[in-house]
């Protein structure tokens, strides 16, 4: 049996999924929690092949869980699902660690096969991230972007365009204030913007 964890921040989510996996002979959910710091504390207890999560999750955003699983956790795959803009978290996700990305809108059998998928050390992704990895190609013009952008730079984005502070961002990522100071500047230079509104601006322009 595949030991599942859900990660989501929405009840009704969580109990969609849960009733998903209920009827398979394969998986059994372990746990479902709501946010990233209650990820790591429940890997700490208990026992997870899979990790089933979204990128959006209060305290520890999705991608910062991917670096504490790639350090504490080798072990246990990590299959992030989301609503977020595939060319942009998908690319991201599978560069911090996680085995795959499928997007909300996919239908249950696909969620379940991804799952299978990854236990057993494949990797899941769309026809159309998967030529992008491959091939290094772009079909969003958005995309090409936040392809210069490091995943941690990803994350500092992510976190500034929701209003977060310096002093939020270090906290969040564990990192020093001034290195967030540093992460921003190298936005604004790679964003071409020169000041935090228009780099706020770029960001929701890109679909963050």
């Amino acid at each position: 049996m595949i030991k599942l964890l859900i990660a989501d921040p929405h009840p009704i989510i969580r109990k969609g999924l849960e009733h998903l996996f209920s009827a398979s002979s394969d998986v059994e959910i372990v746990g479902s929690v709501d946010n990233g710091e209650a990820v790591l504390e429940f890997l700490k207890k208990e026992p997870v092949d899979v990790l089933l999560s979204e990128i959006d999750l209060p305290k520890l955003n999705g991608l910062t869980v991917l670096r504490h699983l790639k350090s504490d956790f080798p072990d246990i795959k990590a299959l992030m699902l989301s609503a977020q803009p595939e060319n942009v978290y998908g690319f991201n996700s599978i560069k911090a660690g996680a085995a795959g990305y499928i997007s909300k809108n996919e239908n249950v059998i696909t969620i379940n096969e991804a799952v299978t998928k990854v236990y057993n050390g494949g990797i899941h992704l769309s026809n159309e991230l998967t030529q992008e990895l491959a091939f290094g190609t772009r079909t969003n013009k958005n995309g090409r972007f936040f392809k210069k952008l490091s995943t941690r730079e990803t994350e500092v984005l992510k976190l500034l365009a929701i209003g977060k502070k310096n002093k939020e961002v270090s906290k969040e990522l564990n990192i020093n204030e001034k290195t967030v100071s540093t992460y921003k500047a190298r936005l604004m230079k790679k964003l071409k913007v020169d000041n935090l509104v228009d780099l706020v601006n770029q960001a929701k322009f890109l679909d963050l």
